[in-house]
């Protein structure tokens, strides 16, 4: 007899900024919407380990997206995206989730995402506290700058140089097995889709002087970064926690850049109790 995962994957079409964008996205269990962004240059698989855990499944309805130009979202039909640099916006990048949330007819759900998704936990916290309920950043900070390079993308650099620094990020005690897994599906990522992402994240998302606007009266805050983290590390995100009054962060000891991918069931151990507390918040 066949066996199945739990996890169910479809398209649903989003209109940003008068184009159409044919949204992959993967979803498991029943509860409240919880949205999964991944990090720059990757896509949802990285999150297929928490999808298929039955605990969180049973409060948890989990939706893991690719991001346009990422995984199975592939660029939209009818623009020339070939003649053009692509590079991601903060504009754009909120409005990704937004949109989602509102086609899926999502009710105040919550959003969590590491790396950029990190960041952008902040940002729609700030901008969108009506849309969401709580918002987790994983390796999240207000400034990380310096990454948006050429090296990213140049014809002499290949995507196993993009994954093999990916596998530095993670931490030395996370399972090879999955280490591996986290630097694979970098490898497969389109060529400029990597520099492109970083844009938003060394030079559009800059919270330093408007973190402290953020109302976690309207959206709880969470933030937890691995300690191995050497792109946006814990001092960074306490920093961040700090500047946002009611915010609340962890270290998570013995992980890295890619906690849900890296090591899900160590992630989970850090993970439970937010979601705990949310429902309860709830």
């Amino acid at each position: 007899m066949a066996r199945f995962d739990r996890t169910t994957g479809r398209y649903v079409h989003l209109t940003i900024d008068g184009t159409d964008y044919r949204v992959y996205f993967e979803e498991a269990g029943a509860g409240i919407p919880l949205l999964l962004q991944h990090t720059a240059g990757a896509d949802g698989r990285q999150w297929r380990h928490l999808l298929e855990d039955a605990d969180v499944g049973r409060h948890f309805h989990m939706i893991a997206y690719d991001l346009p130009y990422h995984g199975k979202s592939l660029p939209p039909a009818d623009v020339e995206w070939w003649r053009q640099e692509y590079r991601l916006t903060k504009n754009f990048l909120m409005q990704v989730p937004v949109t989602l949330a509102c086609e899926l007819a999502l009710e105040r759900p919550v959003y969590m995402g590491s790396s950029i998704g990190g960041h952008l936990a902040a940002d729609l916290a700030l901008h969108h506290p009506d849309v969401f309920r709580a918002v987790i950043g994983l390796e999240a900070a207000a400034h990380t700058p310096g990454g948006y390079l050429d090296i990213w993308y140049h014809p002499r650099i290949s995507n196993d140089f993009k994954a093999s620094v990916m596998y530095g990020l993670m931490s030395p005690t996370s399972p090879e097995a999955l280490r591996r897994e986290t630097a694979w599906v970098y490898s497969q990522g389109a060529p400029p889709v990597f520099k492109g992402d970083l844009y938003y994240f060394s030079v559009d998302h800059d919270l330093r002087e408007t973190a402290r606007q953020i109302d976690t009266r309207k959206v709880a805050v969470y933030l937890l970064t691995g300690e191995y983290d050497w792109a946006a590390t814990p001092e960074m995100s306490r920093a961040l926690a700090a500047e946002i009054p009611g915010a609340s962060y962890r270290t998570m000891e013995r992980l890295g850049h890619f906690p849900m991918s890296e090591d899900p069931a160590r992630f989970l151990a850090y993970l439970r109790p937010v979601l705990e507390e949310i429902r309860a918040w709830r």
